[in-house]
């Protein structure tokens, strides 16, 4: 008999805690999802991992020994951030500059709002230490590091508490001997103490994003540390034997041990991989280049884009409303959140006006239909009393819902104040929802110079089937796509995801008069530090990919832009040619305007090293246990038709090419979707879902 090799791919989210499992064997593929134990994050892990160990018939030990993969997502770091639970940090700066993380980039949003309070800096005065030292732009020692001084502070550090050390001079990425040499000390002087070098960690001109990332790292070691530490010992003891890989928000994954050397790199690593998904299923159903992704979870909803079948990233990746927080200074999946998801909490205000989230019940204690204790209705609850999810059958049959309770909690805090029916409310609370989601896209397509007339949309997560008809109509999407995979999207993402890294430096160039010696230098380095990386991996050379980028922008400029090139060497003038033209093109494609009698700035560089650790899509999801086919219609609500039959169909039911009429609830053991009236669902041969208004077929 053949041993069965596994992939495991878990995404912990607020409320659920999500699973795919794939059978590398078989190629079979199955999903689960279990509620997050906000206590301890792990055991939640392993109830998913028991509940996909039963469906295929093995005991948790069996399922993690047959375990070749096991890749985690987790917003246990971002939490953390936001929360003010990380270590207490300390952060070390030159001299004269003890305010950069004060000052930030300058301005505010309005400089004439203030009703909104300045943010905070990451490290308060009282934990920052002026460093004696200086070191040119040039890489020129200035002032030589004042050691005896260093070492009095570093002292100072352990008296006032502190539990990790971020350090960040000046120049240090133009000559990195001064922090080199700090780091040094700290292992004399305050041994045990976790620390962040800026050099090594974020080698970028930009001093305040450059110290963000470093303090952000550093108060991130001890508590990532102990957790990654506590899931690689806790999976272990079960079983598990194969490698443990970390989703990183770049898009990728990282061994757990290096992302314990640079946790900043896991602060969005949940919502990250959505994309990733998104554009692996439209891309084998639709063939659209231009997708949108929405992931909806309990708490929020996160929108990607997929642009000319690049997936969309950012620099200025921030950790809450922009220009309001503080930036974690590295590039990252561009996801943009807003609080409208399946326990968004539904309000009626003091001005008589509905409102949907931003607050949500969370896991515990969750929407009132849960019956876990809550009291407030959500979005949830409103799908429960419109009639879109079968109370009997949610989770596969494992929870059975509460409707009554959540028709009195929607009758006595919203229809009642507002003057509504029941049903009239929660179709208001739904199209609230709605709203927010459709805003959310619209802001995000808009930024980027996209017409959602020519996408697709990618509807994910639990409650992504709720409203994805009513979101692509009112956006022009062609259509609608919901994966088989769509309820557990950012899961499905990490188990196809790349073993990847990005090596960088600073290093100013201009195409008027290139220095191809000192540039060469640098980026020859990079590139073999990328090889080096791929080497340590494990995968085959040819499923590698290693790639130069320049940051690059006209002269004056204030941003660069990230040019993607298509050799690893500048050693000639075509190839400084073929640079400043990618960049011209980019820059057009980015901002609708370009220059190309204009030299270009190069202000770093950096190489990307990707590692495909699969050649195959991931499989068909295989349905859960069957149910009994009692009910093939349901009473349910839709806005302007009123109560209606709808025809309920399971999905593994419908073969491929089908096409079925709405209205009609399409249902599986995780998710469901409704197919409004006017729209059609047709099964595509990838498993997919594509949904559409009638008479549009495009």
């Amino acid at each position: 008999m053949a041993r069965h090799r596994y992939t495991i791919a878990t995404d912990m989210g607020g409320t659920f805690t999500d699973l795919v499992l794939e059978d590398r064997t078989t190629g079979r593929v199955h999903i689960v999802k279990s509620p997050t134990v906000l206590d301890d994050p792990i055991r939640g892990i392993l109830d998913t991992v028991d509940l996909a160990a039963a469906e295929i018939g093995v005991d948790r030990r069996e399922l993690l020994a047959g375990t070749e993969t096991f890749v985690h997502g987790t917003t246990r770091a971002l939490n953390a951030i936001l929360t003010g639970t990380t270590a207490r940090t300390a952060f070390l700066t030159t001299r004269g500059h003890p305010d950069v993380l004060l000052f930030r980039e300058g301005g505010r949003v309005d400089p004439f709002d203030f009703t909104r309070r300045y943010p905070d800096p990451l490290v308060p005065r009282a934990l920052t230490w002026e460093v004696v030292e200086r070191v040119g732009a040039d890489g020129a020692v200035v002032t030589p590091l004042d050691e005896a001084a260093l070492v009095t502070q570093l002292q100072e550090v352990v008296a006032a508490g502190g539990e990790a050390i971020a350090v960040c001079l000046l120049w240090s990425i133009a000559n990195p001997v001064h922090e080199l040499r700090i780091g040094e000390l700290i292992e004399q002087h305050a041994p045990g103490i976790p620390y962040t070098l800026s050099h090594r960690l974020n080698p970028i001109v930009r001093e305040y994003r450059r110290a963000c990332s470093t303090v952000l790292d550093a108060s991130l070691k001890p508590l990532m540390t102990q957790y990654l530490d506590a899931m690689t010992r806790r999976l272990s003891e079960e079983g598990l034997a194969g490698r443990l890989l970390i989703v990183t928000s770049g898009g990728g994954v990282m061994d757990s041990a290096a992302v314990a050397a640079a946790p900043v790199h896991v602060i969005g690593s949940g919502p990250a991989m959505a994309p990733i998904a998104g554009r692996d299923v439209v891309d084998r159903t639709t063939g659209h280049q231009t997708v949108l992704v929405a992931d909806t979870g309990g708490t929020s909803y996160d929108v990607g884009v997929v642009r000319d079948g690049d997936v969309s990233s950012t620099r200025e990746a921030w950790l809450g409303a922009p220009h309001l927080s503080h930036m974690t200074g590295l590039p990252a999946i561009d996801i943009k959140s807003v609080g409208a998801g399946g326990g968004s909490i539904a309000a009626v205000g003091a001005g008589g006006l509905l409102t949907v989230g931003p607050r949500s019940a969370g896991a515990r204690p969750g929407p009132v239909c849960y019956g876990q204790g809550g009291t407030e209705p959500t979005v949830t609850d409103a799908a429960v009393v419109l009639g879109y999810l079968d109370p009997e059958y949610f989770l596969g049959g494992r929870v059975t819902l509460d409707v009554a309770g959540a028709e009195r909690a929607i009758e006595e805090k919203i229809a009642t104040p507002l003057g509504f029916t029941t049903l009239q409310a929660a179709a208001a609370i739904m199209a609230l929802a709605t709203e927010h989601m459709v805003r959310a896209i619209e802001d995000t397509t808009v930024a980027q110079g996209i017409d959602p007339a020519e996408a697709v949309l990618v509807a994910g997560g639990g409650a992504g089937g709720f409203n994805a008809t009513d979101i692509a109509s009112r956006l022009r999407c062609s259509a609608a796509v919901i994966p088989d995979t769509g309820s557990v999207l950012s899961a499905a993402g990490a188990a196809i995801s790349d073993l990847s890294s990005d090596f960088a430096a600073a290093c100013p160039a201009t195409t008027q008069d290139f220095d191809f010696a000192r540039v060469s230098a640098v980026t020859d380095g990079l590139v073999e530090r990328a090889r080096r990386f791929v080497a340590s991996t494990g995968v085959a050379t040819e499923l590698a990919d290693v790639r130069l980028f320049a940051d690059a922008r006209y002269p004056h400029q204030v941003w660069e832009v990230e040019v993607p090139l298509t050799t690893l060497r500048i050693a000639s003038d075509a190839d400084v040619d073929a640079l400043a033209d990618a960049f011209h093109k980019m820059h057009e494609k980015l901002f609708a305007i370009s220059d190309p009698a204009s030299d270009v700035e190069v202000v770093g560089w950096r190489v990307r090293a990707s590692c495909r650790t699969r050649t195959t899509p991931l499989g068909q999801v295989e349905g859960g246990p069957a149910r009994p086919r009692t009910h093939r219609t349901r009473r349910v609500y839709f806005t302007g038709h009123g109560l209606v039959d709808a025809t309920v169909r399971a999905q593994d039911d419908i073969a491929p090419g089908e096409v079925v009429e709405g209205p009609a609830i399409v249902e599986t053991p995780v998710t469901v979707v409704v197919v409004d009236p006017a729209a059609t669902a047709t099964r595509a041969s990838t498993g997919a879902l594509v949904l559409r208004r009638n008479g549009d077929h495009r």
